[in-house]
């Protein structure tokens, strides 16, 4: 599995959470489309799903188990982007 399959499959984790708010859902699926279609490199897709993750933990709607969720997704991509 690459990192960008891996990194799908954490956010997509995110997605089916019930504590997340649609709006971030959405946000969230709209990244990983883009990702999907880019031509950039894998570090590039990364840091553009961590900074989508960063700014939707942001949300004044979500939860504090899914804000938790997010930091975690978040830490385990920086990892895979400096492997």
């Amino acid at each position: 599995m690459g990192k960008i399959d891996k990194a799908i499959e954490l956010i997509e984790d995110i997605m089916n959470d019930r504590g997340v708010p649609r709006n971030v859902k959405s946000s969230l699926e709209a990244s990983i489309k883009s990702i999907k279609t880019e031509n950039e490199s894998d570090g590039v897709k990364i840091s553009t799903l961590i900074s989508v993750l960063d700014e939707s933990s942001n949300d004044t709607n979500i939860s504090l188990y899914a804000r938790t969720k997010i930091w975690d997704v978040v830490s385990k991509l920086e990892e895979l982007s400096k492997n």
